[in-house]
């Protein structure tokens, strides 16, 4: 990697965590399974269940939440995949309501998906790389529009 692309100021950066309305229910499945496992036995099955299921609810939550939508360095970056932004094409934003066609019937199957469910909005990028069979990335972004307008302007 160039000194410039490390130095390079970050245009777009969005994380896609999970909300606060995704954590009760994964939670609440991790104690009553740690409970179904229990089972009002005493000694290490009392308490070892909850001690595993529930950290490892939390980490998959996190990990879940854990990619980044990102544009720096001349790259576009999402979770990790990453293109330069010289090869980008047309910029498409879809909205929560749209994208169930842009993700249903019009999806390309040799296209780069990373959709949360969580996440209203969809922006699609055109690949114009030759080499790359891939036709275009259609990921989930909060900022979906802003994100367009940082890919249009380069």
């Amino acid at each position: 990697m160039s000194e410039s692309a490390v130095t390079a100021p970050t245009a777009f950066r969005e994380r896609l965590f999970v909300p606060w309305w995704g954590w009760p229910l994964p939670l609440g499945a991790a104690v009553l399974l740690a409970a179904e496992i229990h089972m009002g036995f005493p000694g290490v099955r009392s308490w070892l269940p909850y001690a595993l299921l529930v950290p490892l609810a939390v980490l998959l939550l996190v990990r879940m939440g854990s990619t980044k939508v990102e544009v720096s360095g001349g790259e576009l970056r999402v979770g990790e995949a990453h293109v330069p932004v010289e090869l980008l094409g047309e910029v498409e934003v879809f909205d929560s309501k749209s994208k169930r066609k842009a993700m249903g019937p019009d999806l390309d199957p040799m296209a780069y998906v990373v959709h949360r469910g969580w996440v209203g909005p969809v922006v699609k990028v055109e690949l114009r790389d030759p080499q790359d069979p891939t036709p275009y990335w259609l990921f989930s972004a909060r900022s979906a529009e802003r994100l367009a307008a940082v890919l249009r302007e380069r």
